[in-house]
């Protein structure tokens, strides 16, 4: 879900609306008889429990896919700042040359956590490919001429450059599934229709049929803002890239 606010507003409208029901359901028959009411309270229990069960394993998944982004972002800070040493390797031209393609396709990358308009992430993702393959040319001509053990920890370091590049793009696809989203939203609904069915109507009913859809609503926005890399509240900060950035300056 790439929009938190939204998690909240709708679930919490939701949920409040499935309590209604519930208590005009309610409204609609005679009064529960005291066996069946402690069977039902039951039943509204172990449907909770499954709730709970279920949000804290997505929480669970949100939380990994948060520290696998930031561990994906300090290894690609390390893999560039690694080449950008490496680079000595190389003669004095080519070496010059790829620095400043390393300083540039840093700046990208730094660009790829902070960007947010879809259309300017495209831009940053074509220039990234486009760097991504000057820098392999960039080494490629050199180490070809002088094959070596040394050329080949530059190889190698650029290797870890594009890789890692990778693995940062797959970890930001690795999101909560659908189908998880939608299982978590049919037992939260059936259990706020459940609860509005379950409260007497006595006293201020309504204060506490809001206290479910609250909970709920704030739990479903935590567990999303974690989970949507570029549009949360709680973002991967690039602050190694941004760190290495200030040192080859």
């Amino acid at each position: 879900m790439n929009h938190p606010i939204l998690v909240l507003a709708v679930t919490l409208v939701g949920l409040w609306l499935a309590g209604r029901i519930g208590v005009a359901f309610r409204h609609r028959r005679e009064e529960m008889p005291l066996d069946e009411h402690e069977d039902f309270g039951v039943i509204l229990a172990a449907t909770l429990t499954l709730l709970g069960l279920i949000m804290g394993f997505s929480f669970s998944m949100a939380i990994t896919r948060y520290d696998q982004r930031k561990n994906y972002e300090e290894a690609e800070a390390n893999a560039i700042g690694t080449e950008y040493i490496r680079a000595d390797f190389l003669p004095s031209e080519n070496a010059e040359k790829v620095r400043q393609l390393l300083k540039n396709y840093l700046e990208q990358r730094i660009l790829f956590y902070e960007t947010r308009p879809e259309r300017d992430l495209r831009q940053v993702n074509t220039r990234t490919a486009e760097l991504q393959q000057q820098l392999w040319e960039a080494i490629k001509a050199p180490v070809q001429a002088q094959p070596s053990p040394v050329q080949a920890l530059v190889v190698s370091g650029m290797n870890d450059v594009l890789n890692s590049q990778g693995y940062t793009q797959a970890a930001w696809w690795n999101r909560i599934p659908l189908a998880a989203w939608v299982l978590m939203w049919i037992i939260a609904l059936c259990c706020n229709l459940m609860i509005g069915y379950y409260v007497r109507p006595a006293g201020r009913h309504w204060v506490r049929l809001m206290v479910m859809p609250l909970v709920v609503a704030v739990s479903f926005f935590l567990i999303s803002d974690i989970d949507s890399p570029r549009w949360g509240i709680i973002k991967v900060v690039p602050q190694n890239l941004v760190s290495l950035a200030g040192s080859m300056k």
